[in-house]
């Protein structure tokens, strides 16, 4: 019998900011999903305890694709407070997604990343999918820094 293997493409896109807030205050709200539909443009319904996720938890987010609505159901791999934080789920569309939150002291203030692994996709994704990709990072990191610097920042 001839193994046929379905060919798949590993993707990657980080995207950072400088917050003027400590790592633990950033740490603390990006890792709470239920922070999520507050700055991430296609979450908008989350099933999760109220507080920073560690090691080992789990929850469930309703997320909107241009071709409706997806159920992820997350399990969250490794958390090392206040630095770095991965969670993963799947889909049948896209495959594996991995999500790994850093955030790293620089001088006064927290450079914040968020990137985003699909270790196994089934085919690379368009320039219009990394165009919004993109574009909605850009909004998701900026929200993080509005919300984030009004109720934690550090003072000029």
């Amino acid at each position: 019998m001839v193994d046929m293997k379905t060919e798949t493409v590993s993707f990657k896109r980080s995207h950072d900011i400088l917050i003027k807030a400590p790592p633990p205050s950033i740490f603390d709200y990006v890792t709470n999903p239920n922070s999520w539909p507050e700055w991430l443009v296609a979450s908008h319904h989350i099933e999760s305890p109220n507080r920073p996720l560690v090691k080992g938890d789990t929850f469930r987010e309703l997320w909107h694709t241009r071709k409706g609505e997806a159920e992820l159901n997350w399990i969250i791999t490794t958390c090392e407070h206040p630095r770095v934080w991965i969670g993963e789920t799947g889909t049948p569309f896209i495959g594996p997604i991995i999500v790994r939150y850093d955030c790293v002291e620089v001088s006064t203030e927290t450079r914040y990343t968020r990137t985003l692994i699909n270790p196994a996709r089934p085919k690379p994704p368009s320039d219009e999918m990394l165009q919004r990709i993109d574009d909605e990072a850009a909004i998701g990191l900026s929200n993080i820094k509005r919300i984030v610097e009004a109720r934690w920042g550090n003072a000029d």
